[in-house]
């Protein structure tokens, strides 16, 4: 017998198409709410695997040069002048005030009245090109037939954070993405269970304007820096407890996964929060990764004479330059080594003491390095970077230091098919400005993506309307002559 239908059990459409029943509409409507969930949740997952994928290794615009990069960052402004860039009349004029011919100089404690100061140590040429390096560096220096020395950088701000993110961003603005950050945008990472982009800072303190030196700025999230350091704990808290098994872990993850994605779901798709979905994927695959890629043991003895691991001097630098070699081995990207903590090279007392220290920490280590990769074949399609970001004045400071000189100073660059033994660009007679060759950093930037085969004019990001890039809005040129 049929059941006799309520009056409530029945809704008159209004297509004048008749009744149906309710439950049939309820259940109905429940399935579309149903795939509508679920379409929300599928669209959530994109954007957690929009941000995995995105580190998936991409095609260059171009055949590049190098593969990855080692940037070696020597915070607080090495001494070009005593360091990397000869004058003579530096030493011949030391003692006695700056010519007026040189106009008016842009210091911060008005340094452009005391005297010059010659070089600290005498420079000598090395290798069969001659090139001079001075005797700070005499482990460096017997490598210069390798280095292509940069002699005209010259950037915008006299000031540490605005010259460090500039160096490292390409504006002395904060906020901006890093170098690294656009590498591993326009790249991608070679390797699923590494970050793309890996930094190592000075134990001994942060840098001045810490951490956005290597974020992501303006990009999505997944693509700032990875901070690790040497030792068995490369990232804290990324080894489980003992007591907790992978698959017990797995579960967890899971479970906090599908949470985070209703979370990110109710937050309208968040970058920041995706980078962070994603990041906990990767942290798990780190667990194995990592330990292996830290686990200095695996090399000899003889590897760990050379980087001076031995020596408690060069041990830390001497680490992380060997960590550096093995994870651009092992498809990491880009990775970023700094030398120098909050205070680091900047010698505004006493040059001498200063860049003693910090020269023996790391001439060896960065030597090293340079051999290794070279003995390995890996130098051949590695791009390695050192530089700060600035130099130092002519002028003394306070009897035996420097004050900060962005207007003119050294880097060099090493690999990629660059040839080495030669200087390029030149500052004046007393290392005060650039004159020849002139480098500004975004130049310098724009070379540096082109020999990874990157466009720096087609790498962009569309953020607040325009299509913002490494080299900011200007006509940037790539300097042809680093090239050679």
């Amino acid at each position: 017998m049929q059941a006799k239908r309520s009056s409530h059990d029945t809704i008159s459409d209004n297509c004048g198409n008749g009744l149906f029943n309710r439950r049939e509409m309820l259940r109905t409507a429940g399935g579309g709410i149903g795939m509508m969930a679920l379409n929300s949740l599928l669209a959530t997952d994109g954007v957690a695997q929009a941000a995995s994928d995105s580190l998936k290794p991409k095609e260059p615009d171009f055949k590049p040069r190098a593969k990855r990069m080692i940037w070696l960052f020597m915070h607080g402004g090495p001494s070009h002048v005593d360091l990397w860039d000869p004058k003579p009349d530096l030493v011949k004029y030391s003692g006695k005030p700056l010519p007026d011919s040189f106009g008016e100089v842009m210091t911060r404690r008005k340094v452009a009245k005391n005297p010059l100061l010659a070089p600290i140590k005498p420079f000598r040429k090395r290798g069969e090109s001659g090139l001079e390096v001075s005797d700070f560096l005499p482990h460096t220096g017997a490598l210069v037939d390798d280095l292509c020395v940069v002699r005209s950088l010259h950037g915008d701000s006299v000031n540490h954070p605005q010259s460090v993110y500039q160096m490292n961003t390409g504006s002395i603005l904060m906020g901006h993405p890093s170098v690294g950050s656009w590498v591993a945008y326009g790249l991608g990472s070679e390797n699923a269970d590494m970050p793309a982009f890996v930094v190592m800072p000075d134990p001994g303190g942060g840098i001045k304007g810490g951490p956005p030196a290597w974020g992501s700025g303006y990009l999505p999230a997944t693509f700032q820096g990875t901070t690790m350091r040497a030792g068995k704990t490369p990232i804290l808290n990324l080894k489980p407890p003992a007591s907790i098994s992978s698959q017990q872990q797995r579960a967890t993850l899971d479970l906090i996964q599908s949470m985070n994605r209703r979370h990110l779901e109710a937050r309208d798709q968040d970058d920041e929060l995706a980078a962070r979905i994603s990041a906990y994927e990767l942290a798990f695959r780190m667990q194995t990764a990592a330990p292996e890629i830290v686990d200095l043991t695996q090399e000899t003895q003889d590897t760990h004479a050379m980087y001076g691991l031995n020596d408690p001097q060069t041990r830390d630098f001497g680490e992380r330059c060997l960590l550096a070699r093995r994870m651009i081995e092992r498809g990491v990207r880009f990775v970023q080594l700094y030398s120098g903590d909050t205070v680091g090279w900047d010698a505004h007392s006493d040059v001498t003491k200063n860049h003693t220290a910090y020269c023996k920490k790391t001439d060896q280590p960065v030597a090293a390095l340079l051999k290794d990769l070279k003995q390995r074949g890996l130098l051949e399609d590695t791009l390695v970077v050192w530089c700060g970001e600035f130099g130092r004045m002519p002028m003394s400071e306070q009897g035996r230091g420097r004050d900060h000189n962005p207007w003119g100073y050294s880097g060099w660059l090493a690999g990629a098919g660059i040839t080495g033994g030669r200087s390029y660009g030149a500052t004046d007679a007393i290392g005060l400005r650039s004159v020849e060759n002139k480098v500004h950093v975004n130049e310098f930037h724009a070379t540096l993506l082109h020999l990874l085969g990157l466009d720096h004019e087609s790498l962009t990001y569309f953020h607040n309307g325009l299509d913002e890039r490494l080299t900011g809005p200007a006509e940037v040129e790539i300097v042809k002559g680093l090239l050679t």
